[in-house]
């Protein structure tokens, strides 16, 4: 008897279930004294795990332009209409940060929960990826290692999403916390340490130290899933009844309908906004000021990072159940700015910048709002299945905008450049 007990202690590890014990069980005040660890523990897992995501793009850029003796041309210029555009949008780098992840987070919902092992492949993935790009003497080595950090990224946030049904639900609010962090963190550090003439191989060894503290917040940090208490078993039965967990390929299917609520408005707000950031963003330019082109877009996705950190870090706050209502605000702002890039007519780069925050708020809030209201909504015994089906939603966006945006943005570059006439 005291074998099977000790066995089903050991899977509980990885695949809690529900078990009956009496109802002044010590496990309640051990998790009331000892929920900062969980909370702490996700905020640093979001961070660490979409760090290298964020950063991986502009290093990666810079080291594969050392790979290119030729410089970049522009459309514009070649065409002789007076705007200046590169001639492979953004959009398209892209997809290649965003596909793996989402090839990985499609899959993994359908593979068995084994916590421990799907962490430690992220955490190497995410090594690797630094590595891979910090001693790149190819160009194909440098995007290896590109793909190889997002799909360390994919694995991590369907894993961690995953096993937040075994805690508190409040970890939600901390790991979306950290995600957005890791953007402004991301985008700053990396900046910073350039701007210091550390060489991007240099920059890519300082920063897997964020690999090794995700494997010291999983490992050492953050507790073991609690056990559930249950007083009769009346009740039991009633809630194996009603929360029995997914089975089977055929079975977890036909539950994603389930999830289309909470799929379809997430996934339209990150095509809309994604759409913006890669499309769009960098055909925003305002003559004679301050800052100079690069500079300007820059500033605009370090202002964006910090609207959706904040937006992320405040559903404790503030909560809004009708996620779809943000995609509407952001398709508004898709049709603000698309406007603005072919008749450059708003006066200020401070009503863009105030806008670009907006856009970062909307796509952080709908972000965290969709995960916190499935954790009060979902039974707790499908919440594992289904965290890892809406969390493909917003990569479907993202891979959507990637692959609209490049014809787009060079469908803009072929137009006459417009004049700003008004300008404060």
């Amino acid at each position: 008897m005291s074998q099977t007990k000790e066995q089903e202690a050991e899977d509980s590890d990885h695949n809690p279930q529900v078990i009956v014990t009496p109802t002044n069980a010590a496990h309640t005040v051990r998790k009331d004294r000892g929920l900062w660890r969980d909370l702490t523990a996700y905020w640093i897992l979001g961070l660490c795990n979409n760090y290298g995501y964020v950063v991986m793009l502009s290093a990666a850029h810079d080291i594969i332009a050392q790979f290119n003796d030729e410089p970049e041309k522009d459309v514009g210029a070649e065409e002789g209409n007076g705007r200046e555009c590169h001639l492979i949008s953004t959009g398209a780098i892209l997809l290649a940060d965003v596909l793996p992840s989402l090839f990985v987070k499609i899959l993994m919902p359908f593979f068995p929960f084994w916590v421990n092992v799907r962490i430690g492949i992220a955490v190497a993935f995410s090594a690797a990826g630094f590595l891979l790009v910090g001693f790149a003497n190819a160009e194909w080595m440098a995007l290896l290692g590109v793909v190889i950090t997002s799909a360390s990224s994919g694995i991590g946030e369907t894993t961690f999403l995953a096993y937040s049904s075994s805690f508190n639900k409040n970890v939600i609010s901390t790991w979306s916390s950290g995600t957005g962090g890791a953007g402004v963190i991301g985008s700053l550090s990396y900046a910073l340490l350039r701007s210091l003439d550390v060489s991007p191989r240099d920059t890519m060894l300082i920063m897997l130290i964020f690999p090794a503290i995700e494997a010291f917040a999983f490992w050492l940090l953050l507790r073991r899933p609690q056990v559930l208490p249950v007083t009769t078993v009346e009740s039991t039965e009633e809630l194996i009844t009603d929360d029995k967990p997914l089975e089977g390929f055929k079975e977890k299917m036909s539950y994603v309908k389930h999830l289309f609520k909470y799929m379809i408005p997430l996934c339209l707000v990150y095509f809309f906004e994604y759409f913006i950031n890669q499309g769009l963003f960098e055909l925003v330019y305002f003559e004679n000021i301050f800052l100079d082109r690069a500079s300007q877009y820059r500033w605009l996705n370090v202002d964006y990072q910090i609207g959706v950190f904040i937006s992320r870090s405040s559903v404790n706050i503030f909560q809004l159940n009708k996620i779809w209502l943000m995609s509407v605000f952001q398709f508004v702002n898709v049709v603000y700015f698309l406007t603005e890039v072919i008749w450059f007519y708003t006066p200020s780069i401070w009503i863009v910048f105030t806008i670009v925050l907006w856009e970062g708020l909307l796509g952080g809030g709908a972000y965290v709002n969709t995960f916190y209201r499935m954790s009060k909504e979902i039974p707790p015994g499908r919440q594992q299945f289904a965290m890892s089906m809406v969390v493909q939603s917003d990569s479907y966006g993202i891979a959507l905008a990637g692959f609209l945006a490049i014809p787009v943005h060079n469908a803009i570059c072929g137009l006459p450049a417009a004049a700003r006439s008004l300008v404060w």
